[in-house]
């Protein structure tokens, strides 16, 4: 199982991604989904700066990914996937894409009709649902941020986030 994470976190290659989580999974290429960061050559030329000197990175949008993923799957480099939002998220995994996977919720932050769950974790209702059809769909989804902090379970993130 060459993709050794699957991410959401806003920030994509930051700190947390390239140090934390890479001097432990030590992957050699990063995977950014994002429709429109696909289409930005001086955006992708930006966070390209942000990743080790032994690691590349691929920016796709959500249909590049979910064509790709059985390949990206089988490559021989380890690779983490990334996406800003849950609903990209999501959006990878219909179909069954993300059956029997796990993604990691590292970071979503303050804004408008969010609620906070975690410090790093603020949730609205798009969120929740994406969550729900992650879940639905065989996806386990939890919230870590770092790899030695505790993981959230998804189910405790809509508990803490959903106002029903």
């Amino acid at each position: 199982m060459p993709i050794v994470l699957y991410r959401v976190d806003e920030r994509l290659i930051h700190g947390q991604v390239t140090v934390g989580w890479g001097s432990v999974l030590h992957p050699r290429r990063y995977v950014v989904v994002d429709d429109e960061l696909a289409e930005s050559d001086w955006e992708v030329e930006l966070y390209r700066l942000g990743v080790p000197d032994d690691a590349r990175a691929d920016f796709l949008s959500v249909e590049e990914a979910r064509d790709s993923l059985d390949s990206l799957r089988a490559a021989p480099e380890d690779t983490v996937l990334l996406t800003r939002s849950l609903e990209v998220m999501a959006r990878l995994g219909r179909g069954g894409g993300l059956r029997d996977r796990e993604v990691n919720v590292g970071g979503l932050h303050s804004a408008p009709g969010r609620t906070r769950v975690l410090a790093y974790v603020h949730l609205g209702p798009a969120d929740r649902d994406a969550i729900r059809e992650l879940m639905a769909g065989g996806t386990q989804v939890i919230a870590r941020d770092l790899p030695g902090t505790a993981r959230v379970p998804g189910a405790a993130l809509l508990e803490e986030a959903d106002p029903r």
